[in-house]
């Protein structure tokens, strides 16, 4: 699958592509700068090279070797598919990149016939939460306490897109 191109976000134009293993790198340091508890290189390139998990990346345009915007990591067990992680980078928040990937996640998982798509987000996370929501997510789940925060601990919300079309 060829990177498509997003657009111009804050003068730089991004192209989603596919990830290959070695992003890994890329995903983890991109992930230490939007999550507390990130995920290392090491954890990554373990999901990366399980046949299920799939996800995208965000390039600026001809620079491959540039830090990336955002990224996507989910994987598909049957018909059913979850959001293991999306990160977008601080420079690049609220611009339309985190629903670009989730639009290539859908566009990937109605390729693939998948009914359902799950994902937990961070109760406080409001954009997320309405980019979620936008998207069609509805929330059928709650895990007091899941995240761990400055504040304290916040719960997770479990929210779920059905993808299954009229046949």
């Amino acid at each position: 699958m060829m990177g498509f191109p997003l657009g111009n976000l804050r003068n730089r134009p991004f192209v989603i592509e596919p990830l290959a293993s070695t992003d890994s790198i890329h995903l983890a340091k991109l992930h230490a700068l939007t999550f507390s508890q990130p995920w290392s290189d090491e954890e990554f390139h373990a999901l990366m090279i399980q046949g299920n998990v799939f996800g995208f990346i965000a390039r600026e345009e001809g620079r491959r070797s540039a830090a990336p915007g955002g990224f996507v990591l989910a994987r598909l067990v049957v018909d059913e598919a979850e959001i293991l992680t999306i990160a977008v980078a601080p420079s690049a928040q609220r611009r339309g990149l985190g629903h670009a990937l989730m639009d290539a996640t859908l566009r990937h998982l109605h390729n693939a016939r998948a009914e359902m798509l799950f994902l937990e987000v961070d109760e406080t996370n409001m954009p997320a939460l309405a980019l979620y929501r936008r998207l069609g997510f509805k929330q059928v789940g709650k895990r007091p306490g899941y995240y761990e925060t400055a504040g304290g601990r916040s719960a997770a919300l479990t929210m779920r897109r059905d993808l299954k079309r009229a046949r």
